[in-house]
């Protein structure tokens, strides 16, 4: 069995041509069935999953760390592709997302927003009975049982206004990873990735968006956390690998990201990941 982690985009909600919406999968795969965890969807994450082989049919669940938009824009496409592309004699099974409270009702509008494009397609295909299922787990703190080989937990993150918003912790094998997704640092956080072997964590460049002379983009600031805050929290936590991902201002592609390594790597001595959208970690028990 094998833990490994792909950035599956590494982008912000600023659009660009290279890096897609905020997505990572944690994959736990080599044994009788393997598991795939979506945490968040942002846009272009189907054609991202596209581009390693797999697709929504695929998904074991989808964990959601908030209801920014840029963290869902492409969860009404996970649900209406996982819908159309189960062919027969298999039936659609329901996709399962987890996610903090007002999920349930994102849910809801987005399959009400799809409403005719559910009856065209029913209409049309015989083959096509039933609405897409979704199954929404709403979830504040502790353990999250989906009946997987898996073993997750969540807990509170702070991303205040935005609120509540949730990190994940997925087990197995002695192997561990924790998803955060926007947030300061936090004891939640700090409780969630305790000992892990890698924290998944988004973050922004504050030495740098702080120099802009824009208002919505300063407002950024005080809830994410830059690569020395997300180090800091590594570090504090016992991690293994600190793997960073949403960077704010982008990073260009091909590039190394030393500056942001560098950042990172003045308070947390161990391993430390970035890169381009499709960049994957293999995680071991001790890594």
């Amino acid at each position: 069995m094998s833990v490994s982690i792909t950035l599956l985009g590494t982008g912000s909600p600023m659009p660009s041509p290279d890096r897609a919406g905020p997505a990572t999968l944690i994959s736990v795969t080599g044994g009788a069935v393997d598991e795939h965890y979506l945490v968040d969807a942002g846009r272009g994450v189907l054609m991202r999953l596209a581009a390693i082989g797999l697709g929504a049919t695929n998904l074991t669940a989808v964990l959601l760390t908030h209801l920014h938009s840029d963290h869902i824009t492409d969860l009404n496409d996970v649900i209406t592709t996982r819908w159309v592309m189960t062919l027969p004699p298999a039936e659609p099974s329901p996709l399962v997302v987890v996610g903090p409270v007002g999920t349930r009702t994102v849910v809801d509008h987005l399959l009400a927003s799809l409403e005719p494009d559910i009856g065209y397609r029913i209409a049309h295909h015989d083959d096509l009975h039933v609405a897409p299922g979704v199954v929404v787990h709403e979830v504040t703190d502790g353990r999250v049982d989906l009946g997987g080989e898996v073993d997750i937990s969540c807990a509170p993150t702070d991303h205040r206004p935005v609120d509540p918003t949730v990190g994940y912790r997925l087990e197995h094998d002695g192997a561990s990873v924790a998803a955060a997704g926007d947030t300061v640092p936090c004891e939640g956080l700090d409780r969630l990735c305790a000992g892990a072997d890698a924290l998944v964590h988004t973050v922004i460049r504050k030495d740098l968006i702080g120099q802009l002379p824009i208002q919505r983009m300063l407002d950024t600031l005080d809830y994410h956390s830059s690569p020395e805050e997300a180090a800091q929290t590594a570090a504090r936590a016992g991690v293994g690998t600190l793997v960073l991902t949403h960077y704010v201002p982008p990073i260009p592609t091909g590039g190394d990201g030393a500056d942001w390594r560098a950042l990172a790597a003045a308070h947390f001595d161990g391993a430390i990941e970035l890169g381009d959208d499709l960049h994957r970690i293999e995680i071991t028990k001790g890594t």
